[in-house]
């Protein structure tokens, strides 16, 4: 009996473990097919509404190379003021904005450190002249007894000559012995060797003498030009203007010390002005000096040219400068501008907005919408330049297909986006 009924227990087991595995391949099933399904109608990208992004088309058209952008204005020229001494401002004489003439007193400045240095300088150069003064006196005065013991020489001289040609006609007709002859003729040789000695003397002396009065003339004219230079450096307490122009910038205050080197004010020509654009770091590479630019200024038109580029790129953009053709417009200092810059010559090319997708993606890419407009993948492209509001299409776009050209900073990682 209990054989039988081991038996019947064993085959329930070998029934029930079938229908066990039997159960759990059921439920894969069901549960594959709802994994199906949910594939099948689950969204393929980023749901976005379309009231939220901006959709354009690519369309064809002429690509004008031309870049709008604002300006500003500035002058034409402009002429810094720095301080070149330590001093005090005693008097500020114009103020912030005033037009100035050339030459015209600024500001004035003073400095007791220079002011004593300068009164020590003077008092040394008045010295020196005085000594200079002196030497070249004694100078003088030499040359004159020189000339006054060779006039004294020279006489005696003639007198000795005049003796010993009497001597020599009275020796001839023998009223003179020989011996009375030959002392005329030694006195006349004494004469004639302190004449030639004092004329040596008188000139070795001079010369002395007047190397030393070069040496003392060289040493106050050194002096002296020392001493116009801290007068120079003294009068730049007083800061004048220049040129003419507009002053700005200027704040001292009457008792401020201002430090050499220290900006005073900036002084900027009257009815000149440039203009300062800056522009995409994009277009760095095909901006160049000469090229052509337009202004529409109160319903006139004003050409200009480039006429310098800053290459140091800050904040994503570069710097140029624009100067007018012809006489600028009456403009004031930082007023902006429109400016139109052009590129290079118009073409027809395939055109999309330059909107923000292409700061997301640097033109790599962007979401092209399906044709039912429901369904954006991400796509590659090939842009070109970019100017006047548009970019040029060079690849991965058909004419009509339309792009997400909005920003993408929201879904930079998505690979489609799906519009409701």
């Amino acid at each position: 009996m209990s054989a039988v009924l081991s038996s019947g227990a064993a085959m329930d087991r070998r029934v029930a473990v079938p229908r066990r595995y039997g159960l759990f391949a059921l439920a894969f099933v069901a549960a594959l097919a709802v994994m199906l399904l949910l594939v099948r109608w689950w969204p393929r990208g980023v749901p976005v509404a379309k009231a939220d992004v901006e959709i354009a088309a690519a369309k064809p058209g002429v690509f004008r190379d031309v870049v709008v952008g604002r300006a500003l204005a500035q002058p034409l020229q402009s002429v810094l003021l720095d301080a070149s001494e330590d001093g005090r401002v005693e008097q500020v004489l114009v103020k912030d904005g005033a037009r100035v003439e050339a030459g015209q007193l600024l500001v004035v400045l003073s400095s007791t450190q220079r002011a004593q240095e300068l009164m020590a300088r003077s008092s040394e150069a008045a010295q020196q002249l005085a000594n200079f003064s002196t030497l070249r006196a004694a100078w003088m005065q030499a040359q004159a007894v020189l000339r006054r013991s060779l006039t004294e020489g020279e006489s005696e001289l003639g007198r000795a000559r005049r003796l010993h040609q009497r001597n020599q006609e009275l020796a001839a007709t023998g009223f003179l012995s020989p011996s009375a002859l030959e002392d005329s003729a030694d006195r006349l040789s004494l004469a004639e060797r302190l004449v030639a000695q004092q004329q040596l003397d008188g000139r070795g002396e001079l010369a002395v003498r007047e190397q030393s009065v070069q040496a003392m003339q060289r040493a106050v004219t050194d002096l002296n030009r020392r001493l116009d230079a801290m007068r120079a450096a003294s009068e730049g307490l007083a800061v004048r203007a220049p040129v003419g122009g507009r002053v700005t910038g200027l704040t001292l205050q009457v008792g401020e010390s201002v430090r050499s080197g220290t900006r005073i004010a900036r002084l900027d020509s009257l009815g000149r002005f440039k203009l300062e654009l800056r522009l995409d770091e994009f277009h760095l590479g095909r901006v160049r000096e000469g090229l052509a630019a337009l202004l529409t200024h109160e319903g006139r038109e004003h050409q200009l040219r480039v006429a310098r580029i800053d290459p140091q790129v800050k904040d994503g953009r570069f710097s140029i400068e624009l100067s007018f053709d012809g006489d600028p417009p009456p403009l004031q200092v930082g007023q902006g501008l429109d400016v139109r810059l052009t590129l290079g010559e118009a073409k027809p090319a395939l055109l999309l907005p330059d909107r923000g997708f292409y700061a997301d993606t640097g033109g790599a890419w962007a979401f092209v919408l399906d044709a039912d407009g429901r369904h954006a993948p991400r796509r590659p492209l090939q842009l070109g330049r970019r100017a006047d509001g548009v970019v040029e299409v060079l690849g991965g776009l058909q004419p009509g297909e339309q792009v997400v050209v909005s920003p993408y900073r929201a879904f930079v990682g998505a690979s489609a986006l799906d519009l409701h």
